[in-house]
């Protein structure tokens, strides 16, 4: 059975597409990925296919228009909310299976974003809003937490992002010289800032950054990296495969997720939690809601509320790193016994082929 995971918006290299792909793969599945990007960053086993056009808004409205009608397999797992619309209606008449697989709160996540104000904005809310209303009536709508809507879809599955271990690095030993690092997008709501500023005020910590600089945040980082006398000790890698990404989880002692609380991550618990606890990794968090429970259940990190208590709990580690070792270890305890991983992803596998029961 022929699978495709279609996106106008998504690079390749993005952490969910792999684990989806990797457990539809792991049970026989074919698949094909229509997204942004390299061959060479895609999920092992799936068949791409580069999305073309583009990073402009015009090229993604391209896109929106042309995937449905490129894509060849039976069951279509739409990601992007804009291309939603079009392929509900084009599966309807082909006659294809359409899961919605719902990231995020669109509608929240967008008051995150700075572009999305005035007429581009509103129309944006709109897309959103009609985004989650025709993933509500998909054949399968998958959804990455809990508090992600929609709540009304006619066949609703949680599939949180819990560790794919085959992507993963163990932490293992502590490098020489202590080491924190932070996997995700990299602008100011997901804690840029705050990073930087704990790096200035931790002199005996270097930093590895991955992931794509926001547009908005570019100017900010480039003047910074040019003026700050830490500047030597932060280093950005750019968007890697989630497995080149937690390459640099090895020897590290931390990691850091200190998104602020915006009204779309309020309620989240950030997948790098769950990533930097399965690699061996203490944690410090911001003091969202779940975080906080998360640690305070695990005893596998801290919570900090700006880059003063970030930098102070690092100095204090550099110094005597017992308190740290016994976090690191707690963390991999816990994740072995709450993260499973394997039924997470079963479950999925399960609903994609209850969707054509001859393929079983």
């Amino acid at each position: 059975m022929l699978v495709s995971l279609i996106s106008s918006a998504d690079q390749v290299t993005d952490a969910r597409m792999h684990r989806l792909c990797g457990a539809l793969i792991r049970s026989g599945c074919q698949v094909e990925v229509w997204a942004l990007g390299s061959a060479k960053d895609a999920p092992t086993g799936v068949t791409f296919h580069r999305a073309p056009g583009g990073k402009g808004f015009s090229s993604r409205i391209i896109r929106d228009l042309i995937l449905p009608f490129r894509a060849q397999g039976k069951i279509w797992i739409v990601v992007a909310p804009d291309l939603l619309l079009l392929s509900w209606l084009i599966a309807r008449v082909k006659g294809r299976k359409l899961v919605a697989d719902v990231h995020e709160d669109y509608f929240e996540l967008l008051k995150d974003r700075a572009w999305a104000t005035g007429l581009v904005g509103y129309l944006a809310k709109v897309i959103a809003r009609l985004a989650t209303k025709v993933a509500s009536r998909a054949d399968l709508t998958t959804v990455a937490d809990v508090q992600v809507p929609p709540f009304d879809a006619r066949n609703r599955l949680v599939v949180r992002n819990f560790p794919d271990l085959s992507l993963l690095t163990p932490s293992g030993q502590l490098s020489e010289q202590p080491r924190a690092i932070y996997i995700g997008d990299v602008r100011t709501s997901r804690g840029i800032k705050t990073i930087l500023e704990t790096a200035e005020l931790s002199p005996k910590w270097s930093f590895d950054i991955v992931g794509n600089i926001s547009v908005n945040d570019s100017e900010y980082i480039h003047l910074w990296k040019s003026s700050s006398a830490a500047s030597s000790r932060v280093n950005f890698h750019g968007r890697l495969t989630p497995a080149q990404s937690w390459e640099f989880a090895k020897g590290a002692w931390v990691g850091l997720s200190l998104l602020e609380s915006t009204p779309a991550f309020s309620a989240a618990v950030p997948s790098k939690l769950y990533e930097y606890m399965a690699s061996g990794l203490a944690t410090i968090s911001t003091p969202l809601p779940r975080c906080i429970e998360l640690l305070k259940e695990s005893n596998g990190g801290v919570i900090a509320n700006d880059a003063k208590s970030v930098a102070a709990s690092l100095n204090a580690w550099a110094m005597n790193p017992t308190e740290l070792i016994a976090m690191r270890n707690n963390a991999v305890t816990w994740a072995t016994s709450n993260l499973n991983a394997s039924a997470e992803y079963d479950a999925f596998v399960s609903a994609i082929k209850a969707l054509i029961p001859s393929s079983r």
